[in-house]
């Protein structure tokens, strides 16, 4: 056999149709995300999704690496944020979690600046028991713009670790899935508005071959995407893979979703208040603000649940409340046979710190580095699930340190929750962090140091001393050091705008 046979072979097994079975903000940011990465193949790609079917499309907050998506698709971010009615997010506020009346925030960017490879924690540690009162959040720019409704970008070069910094977007769902979906068929992806009614598999591999409509077509695919919501009508129905319940560390299990009218100006970022048996979103767009409750719904009903969130939004409500059942926990496997599972058919962490979109984001783009052929290798497929399940790992044990080390005593939600046993590699983190401030860090990890941190100072966990390499630098030295770190800060903070004068500007320039 010659290369060029070879070559033409290997081609005659290549993927020729992809089918995204779904659409909303995970069949949409599939379709344009494949549409670019594959371009130069020939691949045809369809989203069969229907109209009478509702999506969720509640997840309107982000973390920063959706920057790297808009890029990926080709779409600037001023284009993004007029369409969407975005706004800009540097972090997350948690409001009560550490007790009535207290509040943190958990920012997209570093603390300090580490001296003789010793962490900057470490020093501030060192400060603190010596009485110096300034909390970890004056050393933090992300922080201080959000605080202060600024808005800068990050700069292309920094100086040091206090330059350091990211922000994220808010948007309407519903709008950036219909620009998605704009984009995607200009990049030459089609579209078939019809319900799914039957899902036909070969009998030999257990393969989906094609599915068929109700009103009587037929679509065939080599790799399908099931994109198809909770109902994960392709991986869940018809490949029957199981479903991993994660409720005895993550319980809540419903939410109520209500926009209303802004009775103001809003800070860029999400804000998360803890609430009798679960917690309420805050998220502000231009257009308006979305609020939300989740909750446990064996400690609230769900008429309590809805009065606690319309009994707390800020103005006049825009829509009939959107309910929603889930299951935190994920697929046992992501991909199987021919089928991956992207977004909430393949599971669902609760949105407490945003990554449902992430998790769409970072599953693409697992599955064009594990690209198969027909053949469809089951070696590809077992290294996206590891690393699928993991990511999720990694997310959840996050998402519970929230909980478990909450300040709320005498709830019994709450109470629940700080004395329930935890993952064993969350209390790995914790039990290294206590006895000497160190990060445990793991592969696949999603949010990195800094993130822990801001979860271990706002819950008033520290360790009891700091790091004997911390006394390198005397206190004195070390207090005229975070007197010109916060002078830093300060003087970096004139170059930026007003968030809302930002918006304004952006808005202009897009009509």
């Amino acid at each position: 056999m010659t290369e060029h046979q070879h070559d033409d072979q290997d081609i005659g097994r290549n993927i020729r149709r992809i089918v995204i079975v779904g659409g909303g903000t995970a069949g949409w940011m599939s379709a344009a995300y494949l549409a670019r990465k594959l371009r130069h193949l020939p691949i045809a790609i369809t989203v069969v999704d229907s109209s009478a079917i509702g999506t969720v499309g509640v997840g309107e907050a982000t973390v920063p690496a959706i920057r790297d998506f808009f890029e990926a698709v080709e779409l600037g971010e001023p284009e993004v944020l007029a369409a969407t009615e975005g706004t800009i997010k540097y972090g997350i506020r948690f409001v009560d979690w550490a007790g009535a009346g207290k509040s943190f925030f958990h920012p997209f960017g570093l603390y300090g600046v580490p001296a003789r490879d010793v962490a900057f924690h470490h020093y501030w540690l060192k400060l603190r028991a010596a009485g110096h009162e300034h909390p970890l959040s004056h050393y933090c720019l992300a922080t201080q713009l959000a605080e202060r409704s600024l808005f800068l970008p990050p700069p292309d070069r920094v100086v040091n670790d206090l330059g350091v910094f990211n922000f994220a977007v808010h948007f309407d769902a519903s709008k950036f899935a219909a620009m998605l979906r704009r984009l995607s068929m200009a990049n030459g992806v089609a579209h078939i508005d019809a319900r799914i009614d039957h899902v036909e598999r070969d009998g030999g591999h257990g393969r989906v071959v094609a599915v068929t409509t109700a009103d009587g077509g037929r679509i065939e695919g080599d790799l399908w995407i099931d994109c198809s919501g909770f109902r994960s009508l392709l991986l869940g129905e018809a490949m029957a893979v199981p479903y991993r319940d994660w409720r005895r560390w993550l319980p809540c299990d419903r939410a109520i979703a209500l926009p209303c009218r802004a009775a103001g100006p809003h800070k860029p970022m999400t804000t998360a208040t803890a609430r009798a048996a679960g917690w309420q979103w805050l998220i502000p767009l231009q257009h308006r603000v979305g609020n939300g409750h989740v909750y446990c719904s064996e400690f609230i009903s769900d008429d309590e649940a809805e009065t606690v969130l319309r009994e707390n939004v800020e103005g006049e409500v825009l829509a009939e409340p959107n309910r929603l059942r889930f299951t935190t926990g994920h697929r046992e496997r992501f991909w199987e046979g021919n089928v991956v599972g992207i977004g909430l058919s393949s599971g669902f962490l609760e949105p407490l710190e945003s990554t449902s979109i992430v998790l769409i984001q970072s599953g693409l783009e697992r599955l064009v580095k594990l690209f198969p052929d027909r053949g469809m290798d089951p070696r590809l497929a077992k290294t996206y699930n590891q690393q699928s399940v993991l990511e999720f790992e990694r997310i959840r044990d996050f998402l519970v340190l929230h909980y478990a080390a909450n300040k709320r005593l005498g709830e019994r939600f709450w109470d629940a929750m700080r004395t329930m046993e935890l993952p064993g590699t969350l209390q790995g983190r914790l039990d290294a962090w206590r006895a000497g401030g160190e990060f445990v860090r793991h592969e696949w990890d999603t949010f990195q140091d800094p993130s822990w941190l801001s979860m271990y100072a706002g819950f008033g966990d520290l360790p009891a001393r700091h790091s004997p390499l911390a006394d390198q630098f005397s206190t004195a030295e070390l207090t005229d050091t975070f007197d010109r770190m916060r002078a830093a800060i300060g003087a970096t903070l004139q170059h930026a705008e007003p968030h809302a004068a930002f918006l304004a500007r952006n808005r202009s320039r897009a009509a």
